[in-house]
């Protein structure tokens, strides 16, 4: 079975390399919403794949880590990156280029690893990150699978290679979240006692 849940930010950035002109020289803007679907063959404690409302603890701060920030491949030009640095306090450097495509993996590769290091509490089985859906235009998305996360003809994308800035990581519930997604620290899901048996 597949769930799927919803987030939407406001994001800027630039794509080089890209084909459209305006998108390669241009700082520009986009209201994203990105699609987050989880998969499982089995029903939790309260008959679901894996609660909602659990998706608005560290999901929920990941991706809107991105709202309001402007986004740079780490490998652009050094004084673009310097500015945007200066200029804007919520900045995210990736690995690789900004584009709706390498959102989808970017955004599946830290997810991806959120599971896997959540301690399942109410009764969750394979709880599995299924797809990303990145949403750049109303009419225009791109849908990454495990395949394509983890795909090197697509770019390598590691965890210790995305860099929040700092303001970013304060508006997190736990401001060392990402330090713990890094270190391999666990995140334990509330026990629910159960009303029904």
């Amino acid at each position: 079975m597949l769930i799927r849940k919803l987030f939407k930010f406001e994001n800027a950035h630039i794509v080089r390399n890209c084909s459209s002109e305006r998108c390669r020289t241009s700082i520009h803007g986009h209201s994203y919403k990105i699609e987050v679907l989880l998969e499982a063959d089995a029903l939790d404690n309260g008959q679901m794949v894996y609660d909602f409302g659990l998706m608005k603890g560290t999901i929920r701060d990941v991706i809107d880590a991105f709202d309001h920030a402007i986004c740079f491949w780490d490998k652009d030009d050094a004084e673009y990156i310097r500015l945007c640095k200066i200029f804007s306090a919520r900045w995210i450097s990736m690995p690789v280029s900004p584009s709706a495509e390498q959102f989808a993996r970017l955004f599946f590769v830290i997810i991806d690893q959120v599971l896997a290091q959540t301690v399942m509490a109410n009764g969750e089985h394979d709880v599995r990150l299924h797809s990303i859906i990145a949403h750049e235009t109303e009419t225009g998305y791109a849908q990454a699978f495990r395949h394509d996360a983890y795909n090197p003809r697509m770019g390598e994308i590691q965890l210790s290679q995305i860099e929040f800035s700092a303001q970013c990581q304060q508006e997190w519930i736990d401001p060392a979240m990402y330090q713990k997604l890094l270190a391999g620290v666990k995140f334990t899901n509330p026990v629910v006692p159960q009303q029904v048996q």
